[in-house]
């Protein structure tokens, strides 16, 4: 039976007469494409075209990106007689029982080189609204399951979080007590560090992103989430819906942005008043040095997480 994503955090909604994603309890996520919308066409080319090209690693394919099964026509909720083509993708937190989930917009700017003066409008209000030309990113959503329930802050106010938000947000995302002024960071050193923990899996990106030129990533977003009950951390890119050709030019701007996500996360594993660093010597090693790990990107003026 389709139903709507209990722990969406990000992104349209199904119901009330929008269009949003669903999902059938048995590992599968399903993306509406709307015929009256570009966007649903250009997502679609780009899961064809990635799926098909031998040029991107096995590797990184199948650990950072949902899994592609084509399309199906299927009934629209609120309008069952309306049938509409929808993307077959992995769900994200199939198996999952309490998740924790955030999502983030990677890049200093969203917009994608052919958009339109209106759209233009758009993106850079929201953009200069929030701390995406400040850091190279931006927390769009999040949910933390705790003993007392789940801490869900509005997608409205998270989406205008300041600098000093964003360094709280990623501190409330692993800890037991994520409704308080002072959170704990209970968690960080089981899901950001560790050989297979955020911190590990966003270096792998980061490599593969510092000599990759087939693609530039625009308005996508790393979706990241744990299990209170036992799976492990997972980071995977989702929503390719304005993905360019790179046409042999590294993508900075999703480069940078993930360069500055790496420094806030490794900010946390590395202060002693907040968590222990992993007893791992290599993800010790990863963790004190971050960025020295796979070697510099193209220097970007994003603030810093002790500024």
């Amino acid at each position: 039976m389709l139903q709507r994503p209990e722990h969406q955090v990000a992104g349209h909604e199904a119901g009330s007469g929008t269009l949003g994603p669903l999902i059938d309890g048995s590992g599968n996520f399903f993306k509406p494409l709307n015929p009256s919308d570009e966007r649903g066409a250009q997502e679609l080319a780009f899961y064809t075209s990635f799926y098909s090209d031998m040029r991107v690693p096995h590797s990184i394919r199948s650990s950072y990106f949902p899994s592609f099964g084509g399309t199906r026509i299927l009934p629209v909720p609120d309008s069952p007689d309306l049938l509409l083509p929808h993307l077959v993708l992995g769900d994200l937190l199939h198996g999952y029982s309490d998740p924790c989930v955030m999502d983030i917009k990677i890049g200093a700017r969203t917009w994608y080189p052919s958009v339109s003066e209106k759209d233009f409008a758009k993106y850079w209000k929201k953009d200069s609204e929030s701390t995406t030309p400040l850091l190279g990113f931006r927390i769009s959503g999040l949910q933390v399951h705790h003993e007392s329930g789940r801490w869900k802050p509005h997608r409205d106010t998270v989406r205008k979080y300041t600098v000093t938000d964003v360094r709280q947000s990623l501190r409330q995302f692993v800890s037991k007590n994520p409704d308080e002024t002072d959170p704990d960071c209970a968690f960080a050193s089981s899901v950001y560090g560790g050989s297979n923990g955020i911190l590990a899996q966003l270096l792998e990106l980061k490599s593969w992103f510092e000599g990759q030129t087939l693609f530039h990533f625009y308005s996508s977003s790393l979706f990241i989430a744990y299990d209170k009950g036992g799976k492990a951390a997972q980071a995977k890119l989702i929503d390719f819906a304005h993905v360019m050709e790179g046409e042999g030019i590294i993508d900075h701007n999703f480069l940078g942005g993930l360069c500055s996500l790496i420094k806030w996360v490794s900010e946390i594993l590395t202060d002693p008043e907040l968590v222990a660093v992993p007893d791992d010597p290599e993800a010790a090693e990863r963790t004190a040095d971050p960025i020295a790990a796979t070697g510099p990107a193209e220097p970007q003026a994003m603030v810093g997480p002790t500024e």
